[in-house]
C-alpha cells in the first residue's frame, strides 16, 4: 500500500475508534443531549465537557457549525441569527470540494468510509497537526482567542476524512469581533493526501434565499437571463457558469461578489403545498458574499435550479442560484471569507443597476 493509501486506512481506523470502535452506523448516533456554546468575550464558543454542540460565534452576529446539529453530514453550517432566524437554522452550508487531478470532492455527497452513509465525517482541533487523531464532532475543539491591536479572533481547524480523491483537506474556521457578519476560511492540506489543484469552498443553499441576482464589478446578473432557457442537465441543477477575476469588484486588492434575492420580503413567500417547510425562509432579507484575494486565476461560479434540492418541489418565483463559490488555484493558507449582512450591495460598494 503507497503511502497516501496508509494515511488514508489510518484516519478510517482512527474514526472508528474515536466514534466509539462500533463500526457501520458508529458516526449515525451522537448522543441526544448536547451542551449550547457558551458567551466568552465577544465570541460563543463550546462549553467544556464530554458531549457539546460544535457551534461557535460572534455574539450579536454570524455562527458555524458542524454535524450533529441539524442539516447534512460533510458541510460546514452558516447561522445568521441576527436577521430573525431560527437557532440552529442554517442560512447556508458550506461544502469542502478538493479538486485532485481530474477528480472534484464532493465532501456533502461523497459516502464515508467509516459507516457508508452520505456525507464525509468532520471533526475539529485547535491547532493544525498533520496526523491529528479523529475525535468525535461533539467533543468540538473550543478554539483559540487571539487579538491583534484591537481586533480578538476567534480559530480554530476542521479536519475533513480522505476524500474519494485522496485529498485531504483542512479549513482553519476564523471569526473577527470586528466583522461580525463574516467568517474567514483559510484551506490548507493535510500531509499524506493527494496534490489539489483547488480548495472550493461552496456556498451549497442559495435556494433557500432565492438568491437571483449576482453583483459584479459594473452590472447585476439575472438568474433568469443567465438560464433562459432553463436546461437542467443532472440531478435538476442547469450548467455551471462562470466569470472571472477581471468581472468582480475589487476592494483594497481583494476580489468580492454579492448575491441577492429580488425579492423585497422573501419571508412572505407563497409555497406550494408540495415544498417541505424547512424551506420556508425565515427573517430579514440579507446580501451573501465571498471575498478573496484578487489574483490570476480567481473565478466566480455559480449553478441553478428551478426545483428545492432532493425533490419536485418549484421554487417560487422560478430558477434561482443554487451553489456560489469562488475558486483559485491552490496555495495552503489561502482565504475565502463568506459573509451574510443586511446591508445592501450598494453599501457595499457595487454600483451595478438593478434590473
Amino acid at each position: 500500500m503507497s503511502g497516501p493509501g496508509i494515511v488514508r486506512l489510518a484516519v478510517q481506523v482512527g474514526l472508528v475508534l474515536a466514534l466509539g470502535g462500533q463500526g457501520k452506523g458508529a458516526d449515525s448516533h451522537p448522543p441526544k443531549a448536547l451542551a449550547r456554546p457558551v458567551e466568552d468575550g465577544p465570541f460563543l464558543r463550546p462549553a467544556t465537557g464530554a458531549t457539546a454542540e460544535p457551534t461557535w460565534g460572534i455574539k450579536g452576529g454570524i455562527a458555524v457549525g458542524i454535524w450533529p446539529t441539524p442539516g447534512p453530514r460533510g458541510l460546514i453550517r452558516v447561522y445568521a441569527p441576527y436577521l430573525g432566524q431560527e437557532r440552529l437554522s442554517p442560512i447556508n452550508f458550506v461544502a469542502v470540494e478538493p479538486v485532485a487531478g481530474r477528480s472534484r470532492g464532493l465532501s456533502e455527497l461523497e459516502k464515508s468510509a467509516l459507516d457508508g452513509v452520505a456525507g464525509k465525517a468532520m471533526w475539529t482541533s485547535d491547532v493544525r497537526e498533520n496526523m491529528l487523531r479523529p475525535r468525535p464532532p461533539w467533543q468540538p475543539a473550543r478554539g483559540v482567542v487571539t487579538r491583534t491591536g484591537g481586533v480578538k479572533t476567534l480559530a480554530f481547524f476542521v479536519h475533513v476524512e480522505p476524500l474519494e480523491n485522496g485529498a485531504r483537506p483542512v479549513v482553519e474556521v476564523r471569526l473577527r469581533d470586528d466583522r461580525p457578519y463574516e467568517v474567514g476560511f483559510r484551506v490548507f492540506a493535510a500531509q499524506g493526501g493527494t496534490a489539489m489543484r483547488a480548495c472550493i469552498l461552496t456556498a451549497t443553499m442559495g435556494n433557500y434565499a432565492r438568491l437571483r441576482r449576482l453583483w459584479l464589478r459594473d452590472r447585476v446578473e439575472e438568474a433568469r437571463s443567465v438560464y433562459e432557457p432553463f436546461r437542467p442537465t443532472f440531478m435538476g441543477f442547469a450548467e455551471h457558469r462562470q466569470w472571472g477575476v477581471g468581472r468582480l469588484r475589487l476592494d483594497d486588492g481583494e476580489a468580492i461578489v454579492a448575491a441577492t434575492t429580488d425579492e423585497d420580503a422573501p419571508s412572505r413567500a407563497s409555497y406550494g403545498k408540495d415544498v417541505p417547510s424547512w424551506w420556508h425562509y425565515k427573517g430579514a432579507k440579507a446580501t451573501q458574499y465571498w471575498r478573496a484575494r484578487a489574483r490570476d486565476g480567481l473565478v466566480l461560479r455559480v449553478n441553478g435550479r428551478a426545483t428545492y434540492w432532493a425533490s419536485k418541489a418549484a421554487i417560487p418565483g422560478g430558477v434561482a442560484f443554487e451553489n456560489f463559490e469562488l475558486e483559485a488555484p491552490f496555495e495552503p493558507g489561502q482565504e475565502f471569507r463568506f459573509g451574510v449582512t443586511p446591508e445592501t450591495p450598494e453599501k457595499l460598494g457595487f454600483r451595478g443597476k438593478r434590473p
